[in-house]
């Protein structure tokens, strides 16, 4: 009697062991897995991939993407990873490349079908004419703080959704209209911010460093920088320095990252009656919602202030 049922439940046991085996290794069925250095480029990759990707970003807003522990948590995200979304311009080059080899993942290298790499799709400002650790921690590339400017989503975006389509074909039309669909939305948004932030333009900041190019997109002007050097702690001499310049102009907001310190800002927005803002250089959310809020709030709080 038990061989009779073997031989009759023998095909649907051998069915559950082929599922197993090969169900979860099928991309259409487990979905994209990407690992985003940046929480901008995780919602970038949300937003096209929908509900066929799960997303995971390795940094959040408050957080220096500059100086990232290794941690088993990433090395297990990039381990299990389909697509690596990396920011750089030597944005992560302390860290991502100790998780990258720690992973044994050699699908999401540079080079390889699984890397993409958000730089290399812009054209980077402020390339330094020489790079030198005695000018503090610059970028040979240009400001790798690229995602603050609204219109290079719009070209980072196209490329990665042609990438995502061809490492996931199943779903390429459900990723082009997504993307096409944010696209339009997006410039929408960006007609409307510009809109709002005509008013800026010429208006004087000081920033923590070079950390925001706004100047180029909202035609800001730059005084100087709290930090002497980037990278290099702002000393008592260089802000009484800067005090004393911004005496003679209209300053119209101090700007600083929310991981910096907040004393040296604090101390020259009381020295002189200049509004500090603390400006986050990533969205909160991984989401559309999130890239929106982001924006908007960056927008909204420059206009509000008044020295």
């Amino acid at each position: 009697m038990f061989k009779n049922w073997m031989r009759k439940a023998r095909p649907a046991l051998l069915m559950l062991v082929v599922t197993a085996l090969t169900g979860a290794a099928t991309p259409a069925m487990a979905g994209l897995r990407v690992f985003a250095t940046l929480p901008e480029w995780a919602a970038l990759a949300q937003v096209i991939g929908g509900d066929s990707v799960k997303v995971f970003a390795a940094t959040h807003e408050r957080q220096d993407p500059h100086f990232v522990s290794a941690r088993p948590s990433l090395i297990a995200q990039a381990r299990q990873a389909d697509l690596l979304v990396a920011n750089g311009a030597d944005l992560e080059i302390g860290w991502l490349p100790a998780v990258l080899n720690a992973s044994g993942n050699r699908a999401i290298h540079p080079g390889q079908a699984g890397y993409f790499e958000a730089a290399r799709q812009v054209v980077l400002r402020e390339v330094p004419a020489v790079v030198d650790r005695a000018h503090g921690d610059v970028h040979p590339g240009g400001n790798p703080h690229f995602g603050l400017d609204p219109r290079n989503l719009l070209r980072v975006g196209e490329a990665l959704a042609a990438q995502m389509a061809q490492l996931d074909p199943a779903h390429a039309a459900q990723f082009a209209a997504n993307w096409q669909a944010f696209a339009k939305r997006w410039q929408g948004a960006i007609d409307a911010w510009s809109a709002e932030a005509g008013v800026l333009r010429g208006s004087v900041v000081v920033e923590h460093h070079t950390a925001y190019p706004l100047a180029h997109w909202l035609g800001l002007e730059r005084l100087g920088a709290l930090e002497p050097k980037p990278g290099v702690a702002p000393t008592s001499a260089h802000l009484a320095g800067l005090r004393t310049r911004m005496a003679d102009t209209a300053v119209r907001a101090i700007l600083r990252p929310p991981y910096t310190s907040e004393a040296p800002g604090q101390w020259l927005a009381e020295a002189t009656g200049v509004p500090l803002l603390i400006v986050p250089i990533a969205p909160a959310e991984d989401s559309e919602h999130g890239l929106r809020a982001w924006m908007s709030g960056i927008v909204s709080a420059l206009v509000k202030a008044r020295p």
